[in-house]
């Protein structure tokens, strides 16, 4: 299989994924466009689409959470790191 482009509908909308083989590691590579923080990975297809769902989603919250701490209409606290 080449690569493939495919719908994900997720709680957001529908995305276009781009999904190709993963020669190393075997499955599917994930990626989508119009969110380009987005790389998934799955063993099958349906995994694969599954995993891409999921980021996408995981991104547009994060995303809606950075403009409202940039609008200033939430604070989100720093935490120190021990090590």
């Amino acid at each position: 299989m080449k690569k493939q482009k495919v719908n994900i509908k997720t709680l957001y909308g529908t995305f276009v994924a781009t999904l190709e083989p993963e020669p190393d590691m075997g499955g599917y590579m994930v990626t989508v466009p119009k969110q380009p923080d987005v790389i998934s990975w799955g063993k099958t297809l349906s995994h694969a689409k599954l995993m891409a769902k999921e980021a996408i989603e995981c991104s547009v919250e994060g995303d809606v959470i950075i403009a409202a701490e940039k609008k200033g209409t939430i604070v989100i606290r720093k935490q120190k790191l021990f090590a």
